[in-house]
């Protein structure tokens, strides 16, 4: 018995040492980027005192408020149409069927398996091609810019926020839309009353999916942006290429705070989002809930 005791402290001891192993190896680079991010000297991996130095270089910096700005921008339209987009494919793909549905499911995954290069360079020769017919057209100047970014991003995220929705989908109890039409409910007030509400965590998920990848984007982005239109994760790149500095620290470290915020506002909707779904699991809330639509 006191051998078998003695095994199992043995293992737990393991298994927490190797926990803290694995934090160390997710975090210690965080943590060593937030330090050195205040650092005053100009030398990245020299530390001479702390500073909020870099911090406000960095809000000064017009190259870096620019690119921050055209990264708010695309992240924010290509979240929304992508989300609205992938939302739509994801109950198409899951609960209906018709002709080409095999396909479409098969086709609509792809820009999660293909690599970022190959995608890229696709956007880019469409966006040529495309630009090149319609500017012979209409005697128009189009050219890469916050459009083609932000189109591109909508092209991959699409596949992500499906994957996502589609998923919380395939948990879902058909019976509520079920007692939704017993109520005289219309198809559209389910939708939106019912259906809706009970996907939200998903959609909620798919979208913080689709913002973060967008923000973070630099090997699509850099392919299929023009002339002003840099985003902050392509400008950041090109500081690297020349240097690392604790300017990239510091603009490293607001972005990772922004993505701590986002997630942060997710988990809270998403938590608002499941209390509502178990309310109108209640045959009696539900009736409640729909009495005032119908």
């Amino acid at each position: 018995m006191n051998e078998s005791t003695g095994q199992r402290g043995l293992v737990d001891r393991l298994l927490a040492a190797n926990a803290a192993l694995v934090y160390i190896f997710f975090y210690a680079p965080i943590v060593l980027l937030v330090v050195f991010s205040f650092n005053e000297n100009d030398n990245v991996g020299i530390w001479t005192g702390a500073s909020l130095r870099w911090y406000g270089e960095m809000f000064r910096d017009d190259a870096v408020m620019g690119a921050l700005r055209n990264s708010l921008v695309v992240a924010f339209f290509s979240t929304v149409v992508s989300t609205i987009i992938g939302t739509m494919l994801a109950i198409s793909l899951e609960r209906y069927r018709y002709r080409g549905r095999g396909a479409l499911d098969g086709l609509a995954y792809l820009p999660i398996i293909i690599p970022d290069v190959t995608m890229a360079v696709m956007l880019l020769i469409f966006f040529f091609q495309a630009f090149g017919v319609i500017n012979d057209l209409l005697g128009t100047d189009l050219r890469a810019s916050l459009l083609t970014i932000t189109l591109s991003h909508i092209a991959f995220n699409i596949s992500f926020v499906a994957v996502v929705v589609r998923a919380r989908i395939a948990q879902f109890d058909s019976a509520l839309e079920e007692a939704a039409a017993d109520l005289y409910a219309s198809r559209w007030k389910t939708f939106r009353r019912v259906t809706l509400p009970l996907i939200a965590p998903g959609v909620a998920g798919g979208a913080l999916l689709a913002l973060t990848l967008s923000l973070d984007d630099v090997v699509v982005t850099q392919f299929v942006s023009g002339a002003g239109s840099t985003t902050l994760p392509v400008y950041v790149f090109g500081l690297v290429r020349r240097g690392v500095t604790p300017l990239i620290n510091a603009v490293s470290v607001v972005m990772l705070v922004a993505s701590m915020i986002l997630v942060g506002i997710s988990l809270g909707f998403q938590r608002g989002a499941t209390a509502r779904a178990q309310r109108l699991a209640d045959p009696e809330a539900l009736r409640e809930e729909l009495v005032g639509e119908i």
